[in-house]
């Protein structure tokens, strides 16, 4: 029976920012964004997204992109993001003074962003030109019967 870590692993890299002092929520805005993109399409789409978190996991981004070509020898026009999730992580619990002695708690958070890159396998386009060959003979084939038919 074939297991999930028997499968030949497709050559990628990844990213991790730990403790980015922004919310797990407001960075899955993010990085929805850029899921199943390409790499430098997906740069461009954060460098011009408006939210604060665009910058965060534009960086992680950025880093996956270098991992991948420094250490893996990965070409980086030819990467696609396979993975990017956010995890949260711990929360920093401050207080605020109040009216009449009272304390509220500020709730700080982090999380954690995780990107992979993997690169993409080149599609051949010796299969375009064999289709072309086999409907270009196809096309002869049916002249012929048409005309065959017209002379019965």
């Amino acid at each position: 029976m074939p297991v999930k870590n028997d499968a030949p692993a497709l050559p990628g890299s990844r990213a991790v920012a730990k403790h980015v002092r922004i919310s797990a929520s407001k960075a899955r805005r993010v990085v929805n964004l850029v899921r199943g993109l390409p790499a430098k399409e997906a740069l461009t789409v954060l460098q011009f997204a408006p939210q604060s978190a665009s910058e965060q996991v534009y960086k992680v981004v950025a880093s996956a992109i270098a991992n991948a070509e420094n250490n893996e020898r990965l070409d980086p026009d030819a990467l696609l993001i396979s993975e990017a999730f956010v995890d949260e992580g711990p929360t920093l619990k401050r207080f605020r003074p109040r009216a009449q002695g009272r304390a509220y708690r500020i709730r700080k958070r982090t999380c954690h962003i995780t990107i992979a890159v993997e690169a993409v396998q080149t599609t051949r386009p010796a299969k375009k030109a064999t289709a072309k060959k086999a409907t270009a003979a196809a096309e002869p084939k049916a002249a012929e019967s048409q005309s065959t038919e017209g002379a019965e």
